[in-house]
């Protein structure tokens, strides 16, 4: 089996039977605990249903009673590969910021249709997410084949369908695999109702998935996280975006530009480590006691790019519009800024991709801005296609998460 997981995120409509197919996933992978499939039996009996496997994920109450998914939700299966941390996100409307947070962890999508209910906005909706987050490893899902007999020529209608949009924004979904999750049907073991699909199951699929090479070649990016009082020092927390840190290098720290050596490298139950590489979380000491949270460590001459106006796209989540011009705040890493979407150059339906509006004055709910966000002062950025982490950010109104974007297009700040 691989030593690291595959973070997978599980998207599409409401009702469309996303927690029904982790729940049959764990129980087909013998992932379930101890004692969760009586727990489910009797939660299922209790709602006067049959065995339910959407209880695996939705555990909460009220969650069960109002039959969706509220909050993402994360936990782990395995195949004989690997391991897998699944991410559920929610389908409904209401919930999509929870999504988006859900789906930004993720390195592949199961995105699931149903073959009964069809194409919907909201499918259309999360493959745009998708598409915006650069997950370009998906899988896409028919699910409740039982409901429409099996059919097949159902099944061509609504692959047809979608296809037409996901070619549209540009997702080629590796494999298309018409199955029932409550049933199993091509879940870990073929079915003998669908005799013309020859292709994998969803388990085969899933272990085609190849995890993404960790950025090592690239130039050291280190935000830190936190900064903890030691005695006779201090420990400064983050993780290792790309490139290699090693004991002994030199950074330069962004937006000060205060230079520092590494003198400790840490991680739980290990100490004076020679190197770590990116995708690792560590402690660093430094030969000075001055770092703070929200700084950015970058070999001198290699430095991440400061700016303090930038190009993104984002995805609009709040009933109240954005207005050109409207004071938001903008988390990118561990960084936070005052900030201004200064120009919103092009306003798209994000589930019919229609090109609304050229320089608008307003975004409205979910729908997809190519824009300017300018800061009070120099944040540190990179594209996202370079280091995702340093090329992601929400917009915040309030103490509300209104947006979520990623950067297009660093522009120097002046």
């Amino acid at each position: 089996m691989e030593d690291e997981a595959l973070k997978l995120v599980l998207v599409g409509s409401v009702d469309h039977g996303k927690s029904t197919l982790i729940g049959r996933l764990f129980h087909d992978t013998d992932s379930l605990p101890e004692g969760k499939l009586e727990e489910i039996r009797a939660a299922s009996e209790a709602e006067g249903k049959e065995l339910e496997f959407g209880f695996v994920m939705d555990h909460l109450r009220e969650e069960r009673q109002r039959g969706m998914t509220i909050d993402t939700a994360q936990t782990f299966f395995s195949t004989e590969r690997r391991q897998y941390v699944i991410i559920d996100a929610p389908g409904h409307k209401e919930f999509l910021k929870n999504m988006i947070s859900g789906a930004s962890q993720a390195e592949a999508a199961l995105l699931i249709c149903s073959a009964h209910e069809g194409v919907e906005e909201q499918t259309r909706r999360h493959a745009y997410v998708l598409k915006l987050l650069g997950l370009s490893q998906t899988i896409v899902a028919y699910n409740k084949m039982d409901l429409v007999h099996y059919d097949r020529r159902r099944f061509e209608e609504v692959r047809s369908e979608l296809l037409r949009f996901l070619d549209r924004i540009g997702i080629s979904p590796a494999l298309e695999i018409p199955i029932s999750a409550k049933l199993g049907d091509n879940v870990a073991g073929r079915s003998a109702n669908m005799p013309w699909y020859g292709g994998p199951t969803i388990l085969e699929a899933l272990d085609r998935f190849e995890k993404g090479p960790a950025p090592l070649e690239k130039p050291v990016r280190f935000p830190i996280q936190d900064v903890y009082e030691l005695d006779g020092g201090q420990l400064a927390v983050g993780r290792v975006e790309s490139g290699v840190l090693r004991r002994g290098a030199e950074l330069t720290f962004l937006p000060t530009g205060r230079m520092r050596t590494v003198l400790n490298i840490r991680k739980f139950g290990e100490e004076d480590l020679a190197e770590a590489p990116a995708g690792e979380c560590i402690g660093v000491i430094f030969d000075r006691d001055d770092v703070q949270r929200g700084e950015v460590g970058c070999p001198p001459g290699e430095t991440a790019r400061q700016a303090v106006s930038f190009q993104a796209s984002i995805f609009w989540m709040a009933r109240a519009p954005l207005q050109a011009g409207e004071e938001l705040s903008v988390r990118c890493s561990t960084q936070e800024r005052v900030c201004r979407v200064s120009a919103i150059r092009e306003r798209v339906d994000s589930s019919t991709l229609e090109h609304l509006e050229h320089n608008a004055a307003a975004l409205q709910e979910t729908e997809v801005g190519e824009v300017t966000i300018s800061t009070d002062s120099p944040i540190v950025l990179e594209s996202f296609t370079d280091v995702p982490e340093l090329g992601r950010f929400v917009l915040v109104r309030g103490c509300d998460v209104v947006a979520g974007g990623i950067v297009t297009a660093p522009e120097a700040g002046a």
